[in-house]
């Protein structure tokens, strides 16, 4: 269905040349999910825009071959002229892409977005077009799509959004589809209804697919074969059976390690050191030599070839370039929730206490947009953190985990009506006005969901991270903001580099590691982490989970964990609040909800939860 040969994709940035993708090599047979896994930056979501031709303007194809599919229907990708390729991008080959909130167009109606891709590529029109893009709006698990087709995507929630960009994709049913992070943002429940999806259309349409994700649990359960990138290049490609029981590359190997879960609360996640290299050098040995725990001496001046190992698997790596070599298999388990281990000893009393918290929002409409009602995204809901603990907030999109950190910290006043109360520390933070406020900001702090969104697309690094440390704690010398700033950069897991580029020059993984460095400069005492991990991959996962456990044994921080990850919450958790529809429908220790849970809701959730299926 696809065949990519020898594709090459150059960069031109400020610091050089970029050799993003170097002799990318891989064929997707139809009805086939082919999965495209590694670390931030290694070139997974540039291949995907180089198969659409959507590369950035500093972007260009220098060599290769992609061709889409077979005999007298054989396109040549490349080849076409633009006024072609339009027909064959979302027609032929449609793509999700990994950020929604930057891909929709926030003037336009979501149901006109998806319109309009149906009007493009098939022969409906007008009401027929709309009441088809109602059905996939209800196929992606949009509630009430009759009313929702008419919002703007700013009225919903990152998931909700993700699952527009899903229905915009699907709404043509192409033949192939790029799948980038599709279900990033989205809790469980509707994860497995997406995932069961897109194994429908597979089924119907013999659809092939290319799976770009770093949640190797749903990779283990949705692809057939897997390929597994780094800095540009693939250096293991296997069929997924296969690649999870005996991964051969000690690359791999190390990213089933790094895995979150109960099995490993008691001692840290098997972070990689280091990073990805700069792909602006010329490469004279194995990439990821520098941060292999198995490098010889070898490893640094040759430059390792992809050999098979056994039929249809084959590996980038010196070690079996004499041949193949048995790889014991990585035991990795189930990730049942069987007991969460108690933590230290802390301060009695909690340290965030919320009481009967209610948020409305107005429903405004007419030709004056005139209040008509409320609507309760938050009805009720009292919880409290204590003292360097973690209470996750888990619950499906839109059930109001994001309104309520949102609410605690302020960032709601004029959108909302806020009632009950958020006692830190005995203190109301709902009643603090002006320099009260400004000093209780630096003891709670937020990291959003959004990372492109949430960062000033005009600042530089540095200056983004200097930012609230100048206004929050002004007593430190330039030197010494710039001596944390590095540190943190470390911490987070990127080069000191990025410090003088822009975040657009990122991925959206590490972007991510920029707005989690901003929040813990100050170092304050509570942080709201609103899906901190959901866009980095299982190695930089560990790093940041590694560093949140790290500063709470240090400093007591406390967390309010918004996620819909339960291997993340059965490692980090302390206690946790299950939501729905804007109410708390259960809290516990860890424990007792993961292992006895008592509401079905609960149970539905946790049912719902892939794991990662190894032989």
């Amino acid at each position: 269905m696809l065949k990519i040969d020898n594709l090459q994709v150059d960069l031109g940035v400020d610091a050089g040349l970029v050799r993003a993708i170097d002799g990318l090599r891989l064929s997707i047979e139809r009805g086939e999910t082919f999965a495209l896994v590694g670390e931030s930056g290694c070139g997974k979501s540039m291949t995907a825009l180089a198969l659409m031709r959507l590369l950035p303007e500093n972007g260009w194809v220098a060599g290769g071959d992609i061709h889409i599919g077979q005999g007298r229907d054989a396109v040549d990708v490349l080849g076409l002229p633009e006024s072609q390729m339009r027909g064959v991008r979302g027609g032929r080959i449609g793509m999700i892409f990994q950020e929604p909130a930057t891909s929709l167009n926030p003037v336009m109606k979501i149901g006109r977005q998806i319109v309009e891709a149906i009007e493009a590529h098939t022969p409906l029109r007008g009401a027929a077009a709309r009441a088809k893009a109602i059905d996939w709006l209800a196929r992606a698990g949009i509630p009430e799509p009759e009313r929702r087709i008419d919002e703007y995507p700013f009225r919903m929630s990152g998931g909700q959004k993700q699952r527009v960009m899903i229905a915009i994709a699907l709404s043509a049913e192409p033949d192939f589809l790029i799948a980038d992070e599709p279900t990033t943002a989205l809790d469980v429940t509707i994860q497995a209804q997406i995932l069961d999806l897109l194994r429908d259309l597979q089924r119907e349409q013999r659809m092939g697919m290319l799976l770009i994700t770093h949640d190797l649990a749903v990779v283990s359960g949705m692809a057939h074969r897997v390929a597994l990138m780094y800095a540009g290049q693939i250096i293991e490609v296997a069929p997924a059976d296969e690649f999870f029981a005996a991964p051969r590359h000690p690359y791999a190997r190390a990213l089933l390690r790094a895995l979150p879960g109960t099995h490993r609360r008691d001692s840290p996640l098997e972070a990689i050191a280091g990073t990805v290299p700069a792909l602006t050098q010329a490469f004279t040995g194995c990439r990821f030599a520098p941060r292999c725990g198995q490098a010889m001496a070898v490893c640094a001046g040759t430059v390792p070839a992809l050999e098979s190992v056994s039929p249809r698997h084959d590996v980038r790596c010196l070690l079996y370039s004499g041949g193949a070599r048995p790889a014991a298999p990585v035991h990795v388990p189930a990730g049942s929730a069987t007991a969460c281990a108690p933590r230290g000893e802390r301060p009695a009393g909690p340290l965030l206490d919320v009481q009967g918290l209610r948020v409305r929002f107005p429903i405004r409409g007419g030709l004056m947009q005139r209040v008509k009602g409320h609507f309760d995204a938050v009805d009720g809901v009292s919880f409290q953190v204590g003292h360097g603990e973690t209470l996750a907030l888990v619950g499906e999109s839109g059930c109001g985990k994001t309104t309520t950190g949102k609410a605690i910290v302020q960032l709601l006043r004029r959108q909302a009506a806020i009632e009950g109360r958020a006692l830190l520390q005995g203190r109301d933070l709902f009643e603090m006005q002006g320099t009260e406020l400004l000093a209780a900001r630096r003891q709670v702090q937020i990291i959003f969901q959004d990372p492109f969104a949430s960062l000033n697309p005009h600042m530089r690094v540095s200056d983004i991270l200097d930012e609230g440390l100048a206004a929050l704690q002004p007593d430190l010398t330039g030197a010494d903001r710039l001596a944390r700033i590095e540190r943190l950069t470390d911490q987070v897991g990127l080069r000191r580099d990025a410090l003088g580029r822009y975040p657009h020059e990122f991925s959206g993984g590490q972007r991510q590691r920029i707005a989690i460095a901003r929040a813990l400069a100050v170092q304050p005492q509570l942080i709201i982490c609103d899906e901190p991990t959901s866009a980095l991959d299982v190695s930089v996962q560990a790093q940041i989970l590694n560093l949140l456990r790290e500063l709470q044994r240090e400093l007591g921080v406390s967390l309010l964990f918004i996620t819909h990850n339960i291997g993340v919450v059965e490692y980090i958790a302390d206690r946790v609040a299950v939501m729905r529809a804007g109410r708390i429908e259960e809290q516990g220790a860890c424990e007792d909800v993961l292992e006895r849970p008592t509401r079905e809701y609960t149970r539905t959730l946790l049912a719902a939860v892939p794991r990662l299926q190894v032989a």
